[in-house]
């Protein structure tokens, strides 16, 4: 067959037939959908029978139901390519030559009404040489077809060919798809994470299906896939896991909610709804968490050394009376002496697990030390029922042993420097003990917690244990696991913050994945040797590194990469699949009043007009983010903050500290001295502000530059 013309560009021979299979592929998948909504009507009608077959129609029902998130696809393709196999040697058409197996590879399997498949799922094992095989390992394959798509329209194929028909072809370089890959990339950004499926390499793809038991670490540069391989492994493990993982759950923990909202679509464009995302503060109750401490704060706060500081905390609200308690019970009186409340206490000590639990033996022990001291025979029953709600009794328990919650504990602490030198003597220096301290609120239900509070308030839930109220409303002592837990941007996660993720995970199922060079907070890990000390290790850890850059043009990630030597000059930046790109600027604003942000708003439109469609981000420091959305707003300049609204504004300023992770058509990263002097890892910081853009980079400067920068010809004058 010959090759048809399309406005002066060859088109592929085969392009019409592979349209018509994708279209059947479509009716079967719609087909598939009805057959579900049908099942699903049925599962539905009527409310009667055993307690049994009401169990076994929840079961059936939530089992359709998933299945048709399943097929609900959207706007994503549904059929992204084929691979053929090589033939066996045995002919299977008669007379003529052998032929090997066809299988189209999509997001999710399709089958038609005989139940033959017509689209497999791209977890599956047979779907792995598509992501796999190379020229040097081709894994059984004879050609692996890429689709170019829109929709269900197909737009273009590209063949890649393997064995001998692959003779003369080019060097194998590693990428597969390259033109799929490249088109990808290319697209304008939305302001939320897309999957990959369709493009995913050979080293994303060994670590997608990796397998799951244990901690896996992957470390990964910038614009490498780092964070959608992860999600994208953790589609995989629950398509290849589904029992247990649907009842144990799959946790996906990223560093602030701007992150999750940038990555919530990935999991369901997968089909995987059922995946919970969530920040540190999600995983406990009852508490409103907002904003970072000061870095003293949040790196004593971060430091193992807090586990003692808070048991001891928690002892020290285990007390004698200071004098003895004496309360009438009718005509006599009634003692319990500081040296039987001493007894008590200690009693409780031994036999309590959680300190809530042991409340009810200090109870116990104090009504029976009462009953006790009478001169007639009482039953300490008796006494408990006419006495439990005296206040000199109630005073009495609460200064023995108060039932705590996790934040009443850390708001009496805080609020108390007496408290906080009792518990941290000899542990914390008295910088960091006043560090801790901050005024206490009237109500402890008014307190708006940091982010750097919330292991601390779960490590005080594990000392604690519930309270006897939150036990009668279902609360337990026990923490939700989960089957596996994801963890990005972990190379920021202090101590405390890494065993409150151990505490749950219920089996060491762990991917962590990073990049240590980005490690920006008030605890960067130096290695990952030390992450991995501070998680659950039931066998050896695994490592993974990916190492091509597909997002960052390779001249942005040349400038970058002379700030990584003195960031982490033992990491290596990734190698970059694409080379050209226009170089960064880097432009000197007119050193006056409001010189910066005029320069900003001048090079934010000129990146506007010049992305299209896309979007830019204002990536600045923090004490710049309400002057520069000042000056926008006082322009016309239509824009968002990060902080706000994510980035669903074509332009957002995003402060340095927020941007980890994310990705953007353009970005003006604003004033680097000053990040240098405000950020707690100064060149890490300024390495990830420098990494976030797919196209252009500007960088904008009142304050000399960093001598990094420099010397620097493509420098303008503004």
């Amino acid at each position: 067959m010959g090759h048809q013309r399309h406005r002066g560009r060859t088109l592929h021979p085969e392009l019409e037939a592979e349209q018509a299979y994708i279209d059947y592929a479509y009716e079967c998948l719609a087909a598939a959908r009805e057959r579900a909504t049908t099942l699903q009507t049925m599962v539905e009608v009527g409310r009667g029978g055993t307690e049994q077959a009401r169990f076994e129609r929840e079961v059936i029902f939530d089992t359709i139901a998933q299945r048709l998130v399943q097929l609900h696809l959207g706007d994503a393709t549904l059929c992204f390519g084929r691979i053929d196999t090589e033939p066996d040697g045995v002919a299977t058409n008669g007379d003529g030559p052998p032929v090997g197996d066809t299988f189209y590879i999509g997001r999710v399997a399709v089958a038609d009404a005989n139940q033959e498949v017509v689209v497999v799922d791209w977890r599956a094992p047979v779907a792995e040489p598509f992501y796999r095989a190379t020229g040097r390992s081709p894994m059984g394959l004879a050609r692996r077809r890429h689709f170019a798509t829109r929709g269900p329209k197909l737009l273009d194929i590209e063949d890649e060919l393997f064995g001998e028909r692959a003779l003369g072809l080019g060097a194998d370089d590693g990428i597969s798809g390259h033109g799929a890959l490249m088109a990808a990339l290319e697209t304008a950004r939305s302001g939320r994470l897309g999957d990959i499926v369709a493009t995913i390499q050979g080293e994303q793809d060994e670590i997608i299906r990796a397998p799951m038991p244990g901690l896996l670490v992957v470390q990964g540069g910038p614009g490498t896939g780092k964070t959608v391989v992860a999600l994208h492994r953790a589609a995989y493990l629950l398509y290849t896991h589904r029992f247990p993982l649907e009842d144990q759950g799959v946790l996906v923990v990223g560093p602030n909610r701007l992150f999750l909202g940038y990555i919530e679509q990935v999991l369901p464009s997968l089909g995987e709804a059922g995946v919970e995302l969530a920040v540190l503060g999600d995983l406990i109750d009852s508490v409103r968490v907002r904003d970072r401490d000061t870095p003293l704060a949040a790196r004593v706060k971060g430091d193992a050394r807090m586990i003692k500081v808070l048991a001891k905390a928690v002892r020290d609200r285990k007390r004698p009376l200071r004098r003895d308690l004496v309360v009438g019970f009718g005509l006599t009186r009634l003692r319990v002496t500081v040296a039987d409340s001493q007894r008590i206490v200690a009693d409780a000590r031994r036999r309590a697990r959680h300190h809530n639990g042991g409340r009810r033996f200090v109870e116990a022990g104090l009504f029976e030390a009462l009953a006790a001291s009478s001169r007639t025979p009482l039953d300490a029953s008796e006494v408990r029922s006419r006495l439990r709600h005296d206040p000199a009794v109630r005073e009495a328990l609460e200064r023995m042993w108060p039932v705590l919650t996790p934040a009443e504990l850390l708001h009496d602490l805080y609020g108390s420097r007496g408290l906080i030198e009792l518990a941290a003597r000899g542990k914390l220096s008295a910088e960091e003990q006043a560090a801790l301290h901050r005024p206490r609120s009237e109500s402890v239900d008014a307190v708006v917690w940091r982010t750097d509070d919330v292991p601390l308030l779960d490590e005080a839930r594990s000392l604690l244990g519930a309270t006897p109220k939150g036990k009668r409303h279902g609360d337990t002592d026990e923490v939700r696991t989960y089957g596996h837990i994801v963890v990005d941007e972990a190379q920021d996660l202090s101590p405390m913050q890494l065993r409150m993720l151990g505490r749950r995970s219920l089996n060491g199922s762990m991917t962590i994945v990073g990049d240590i060079a980005q490690s920006t907070g008030a605890w960067p890990h130096a290695t990952w040797d030390e992450v991995l000390e501070l998680l659950p290790q039931r066998r050896e850890p695994r490592r993974a590194e990916l190492t091509v850059g597909y997002r960052i043009p390779g001249p942005n990630m040349d400038l970058a990469a002379r700030v990584l030597t003195e960031a982490a000059p033992e990491l290596r930046p990734p190698r970059s699949v694409r080379q050209d790109g226009r170089p960064p600027r880097i432009v000197a604003a007119t050193p006056v009043e409001g010189g910066l942000a005029e320069a900003v708003l001048r090079l934010t439109r000129e990146e506007v007009r010049a992305v299209g469609t896309g979007n830019v981000a204002v990536i600045c420091p923090s004490s710049l983010v309400e002057p520069l959305s000042a000056a926008f707003t006082e322009a016309g300049l239509d824009h968002g903050l990060a902080s706000n609204v994510g980035l669903g504004n074509q332009v957002t300023i995003v402060p340095v500290g927020m941007v980890k992770g994310l990705e953007l058509d353009a970005t003006v990263v604003v004033e680097p001295a000053t990040i240098l002097a405000e950020e707690p890892q100064p060149m890490r910081s300024l390495y990830v502000a420098l990494t976030r853009a797919t196209k252009l980079l500007t960088i904008v400067h009142a304050r000399p530059l960093p001598p990094v920068l420099l010397p620097d010809p493509l420098a303008s004058s503004a």
